[in-house]
């Protein structure tokens, strides 16, 4: 028998990831965003930008997960990255470049709190901020299409790295 939300054994445990997201606007991916991290027990969502939509699209897709994730809005990514930098967080870009390492063949090496840095849905990861980071990680992809949803992603490389901190 299929369980409901509230006879699930799922152990309620935080890890120490911060998610940063680049420009992302599209309110479903917000939402999306919030409920993905909830799943995986996500300490905190930065927003970095402009008009980030909190409004009824994304709270429809969110399932009122924004009420158990911790979030905040801030207007300059760059400034956010060095902040996490100096909080000696370990910066990790998920975008495809020519240096990126797959995502299951990267392995925690540091007990460094994470933080996640996601891009736009139309542009990525921008140049400045894949610079600035300690890792860039990408997911193999097999089809025809060269790159994934910013959710499916997340939750993709989330997975991963919770699964090695768990270990």
């Amino acid at each position: 028998m299929q369980l409901t939300h509230y006879n699930s054994n799922f152990k309620k445990q935080k890890h120490p990831i911060t998610l940063v997201c680049d420009n992302i606007t599209n309110a479903p991916n917000i939402g999306s965003l919030f409920r993905v991290a909830d799943a995986f027990g996500i300490e905190e969502i930065v927003f970095c930008g402009n008009d980030i939509p909190l409004g009824k699209r994304m709270t429809k897709t969110s399932r009122s997960t924004e009420k158990y994730v911790s979030y905040k809005i801030e207007n300059n990514i760059s400034e956010t990255i060095s902040l996490l930098k100096k909080q000696d967080y370990q910066l990790i870009a998920l975008e495809i470049t020519e240096n990126s390492i797959e995502l299951t063949n990267f392995k925690l090496t540091s007990k460094q709190p994470i933080a996640l840095i996601l891009g736009d849905e139309n542009f990525g990861v921008s140049e400045t901020i894949l610079n600035n980071v300690d890792f860039v990680l990408h997911i193999n992809m097999y089809g025809n299409n060269s790159s994934m949803n910013v959710v499916q992603a997340t939750g993709i490389t989330l997975y991963e790295l919770t699964k090695q901190l768990n270990s």
